[in-house]
C-alpha cells in the first residue's frame, strides 16, 4: 500500500508566478489540442505498464502517447484503449535495421503486426535525436536506411496505410545562434543526410518530427528572459525584421520552417516529438515553473493560432515531455533530465496541466505498491571522517540529481546529503542489507528522514510486476540480425 504520509508535497510557488497560476486556475481551460505525452522506460523501479495505462492515461483522458521503445507490456496494456500510439526504435537498433531487411521485417512483426488488431498505431519513430551534437555522427549513416527498411516492412505487412514512419530530430539539427528564425539553417555537416531524410519523408507524406528542449535553451541563451519561455506577455518581444516573437516555442518552430524552406521543403508538416520543462535538478527547475510552461504551451496550442510563418497552422501534434520521472535517464545534458515528468516516478501528479481531462485535477496512479517503510541513512555514531568516498560511490550508482544546485534537496547540507545518497542507493537495490552497508556507515531506520520538500523516496515494489528492459529487447534483435545476416 502507499504510505499514509503525503509523500510528494508541492513546494511553495515562486512569488512572481503566484498571480499567473491563479489566473490560469480561474480561467476555463481551452478545448484540447492535438497533444500527447512521452512515456519512457529508463527507470530502476517502473510502475507496471497496466497501471500506467489504467491509472494515468485513461483516467486523465490522454489521447495519444509516444513510447520510447517497443515495450511488450505497454503495447499489451494499450490494446483496446483507443489511445493513439507512436512506437520508438532506439538508436542501438539502427545499424541492424539499416543493413538487414529481414531484421526490419522481424521488428515490425514482433512490435507492430502482433498488436495491430488492438493498438491504434500512428507512427514508428526511428532513432532518438540521432543528429544531437553530443551523439556525433555515429548513427547518421544508418538512419535513413533503417527508416526505409521499416517503411518497406510496413508495406509488406499491409500496415503502411494506417501508420507512418517518422525520424525524431533534436532542434540543434538546425543552427539559430542569433535566436532569429529567419537566420536558421540545417547544420552544414548533416546536409547530405538531411537531404536524404527530407526526400524520404516527402515521398511517403510523413511529417518532420522535431524535439525541443526549452530549458536547455533558457540556460544557454542568457539574453532571453524566463517570460519568453513561459508564454508571458513581454514588453519587448524579439524582433526578426517585421515579425515579432513573444515566445520560444513559435520562434523554434519558425526556425525549423525557415530551415525546411531553404532545403526546398517549405510545406512539410511538423510534429513536436518532445517539449517540456523539468521540476527538479537545477535552478529554475521547479513544479511551479513547469506548470506555468506546460499551461502556457497547452493553451497556446489550443488556440490553433500557428506561428508567424505558418499562421493558423500549428504543429499537427505535440508530445509533452514527459509522463513520468525516470531515474536512469542520461544526465549528459544536465541533472534536470531525470525530472521532466508531469508525474513523479510513482505516478503522483506534481502540478496541473490539461492533458485532456479539462479543468479537473490530474488523477494519480492508484494502489501503488511500495517496498516497506524503511530508509538508509548515515550512522552519525560512527567515525565519518572518510565518508566522502562512500558518498561518491553511492551517487555514482544511484540518482543524486535532487542534490544538484537548485534541486529540491540541495539545501539539506552535510551530512544530510550523504543520507540522501545512501537511501537512494538502498532503494534502488531493493532495500537489501548489503545496499545499506557503506563500510559500516549506513543505518537502516523506520523513521522517515525527509526534510521539508526533500523527499527520501521509497522504491516501488516490482517483485511481482513484469517490467520492460530495453537492453534485453536490443539483444533480441541483434541476435535475430546476426542469425539472418548469413541468409542474405
Amino acid at each position: 500500500m502507499r504510505p499514509s504520509r503525503r509523500r510528494h508535497p508541492l513546494p511553495p510557488l515562486a512569488p512572481g508566478l503566484l498571480l499567473i497560476l491563479l489566473l490560469h486556475a480561474l480561467a476555463p481551460p481551452p478545448a484540447a489540442a492535438a497533444v500527447g505525452v512521452n512515456w519512457g522506460f529508463s527507470s530502476s523501479h517502473p510502475l507496471p505498464a497496466a497501471q500506467v495505462v489504467r491509472g494515468l492515461l485513461l483516467p486523465n483522458s490522454v489521447p495519444r502517447v509516444r513510447l520510447a521503445a517497443a515495450s511488450p507490456d505497454a503495447l499489451a496494456a494499450l490494446s483496446g484503449t483507443g489511445v493513439a500510439v507512436t512506437v520508438g526504435v532506439p538508436n542501438e537498433l539502427l545499424r541492424p535495421l539499416a543493413t538487414s531487411r529481414k531484421a526490419a521485417a522481424a521488428w515490425v512483426h514482433d512490435n507492430v503486426t502482433r498488436y495491430a488488431s488492438g493498438v491504434r498505431f500512428e507512427y514508428v519513430a526511428v532513432g532518438d535525436e540521432s543528429f544531437l551534437l553530443n551523439h556525433g555522427q555515429q548513427n547518421q549513416s544508418f538512419l535513413v536506411s533503417a527508416a526505409a527498411n521499416i517503411q518497406r516492412a510496413l508495406v509488406d505487412a499491409k500496415l503502411s496505410n494506417k501508420m507512418k514512419v517518422v525520424v525524431p530530430c533534436s532542434s540543434d539539427v538546425y543552427l539559430n545562434t542569433s535566436a532569429l528564425p529567419s537566420k536558421a539553417y540545417f547544420r552544414p555537416e548533416v546536409n547530405e543526410t538531411i537531404a536524404e531524410l527530407l526526400s524520404f519523408l516527402a515521398n511517403h507524406s510523413s511529417p518532420f518530427m522535431v524535439e525541443l528542449n526549452p530549458f536547455s535553451s533558457f540556460q544557454h541563451k542568457k539574453n532571453l528572459s524566463l517570460d519568453y519561455y513561459l508564454f508571458q506577455l513581454m514588453s519587448h518581444p524579439v524582433s526578426d525584421g517585421h515579425i515579432k516573437y513573444d515566445n520560444y516555442f513559435d520562434a523554434s518552430i519558425d526556425a525549423l520552417v525557415t530551415s525546411l524552406t531553404k532545403a526546398g521543403f517549405s510545406n512539410m508538416d511538423i510534429i513536436v516529438g518532445r517539449v517540456g520543462w523539468p521540476s527538479d535538478g537545477a535552478v529554475n527547475a521547479t513544479p511551479a515553473i513547469a506548470q506555468s510552461f506546460m499551461t502556457g504551451l497547452v493553451n497556446h496550442l489550443a488556440r490553433k493560432s500557428g506561428t508567424p510563418l505558418r499562421p493558423k497552422v500549428p504543429p499537427i501534434e505535440t508530445y509533452l515531455f514527459s509522463l513520468l520521472d525516470e531515474d536512469q535517464r542520461s544526465i549528459a545534458s544536465g541533472s534536470y533530465e531525470r525530472h521532466h515528468g508531469i508525474f513523479t516516478f510513482d505516478g503522483q501528479a506534481k502540478y496541473y496541466v490539461n492533458l485532456g481531462q479539462g479543468s479537473k485535477a490530474l488523477e494519480n496512479a492508484p494502489d501503488v505498491q511500495y517496498l516497506p517503510s524503511k530508509w538508509c541513512v548515515l550512522d552519525n555514531n560512527k567515525d565519518i571522517s572518510n565518508v566522502s568516498s562512500s558518498f561518491s560511490a553511492a551517487c555514482s550508482n544511484a540518482d543524486c540529481t535532487a542534490l544538484s544546485p537548485g534541486g529540491s534537496c540541495s539545501g539539506i547540507g552535510w551530512p544530510g546529503n550523504v543520507s540522501y545518497a545512501f537511501n537512494n542507493f538502498y532503494q534502488q537495490h531493493d532495500q537489501s542489507e548489503e545496499g545499506c552497508s557503506f563500510n559500516g556507515l549506513g543505518l537502516i531506520t523506520t523513521v522517515d528522514p525527509s526534510v521539508d520538500n526533500c523527499m527520501f523516496n521509497l522504491a516501488i515494489d516490482t517483485s511481482t510486476a513484469a517490467s520492460f528492459h530495453p537492453i534485453l529487447a536490443m539483444l533480441q534483435i541483434l541476435v535475430l540480425f546476426f542469425c539472418t545476416y548469413n541468409l542474405l
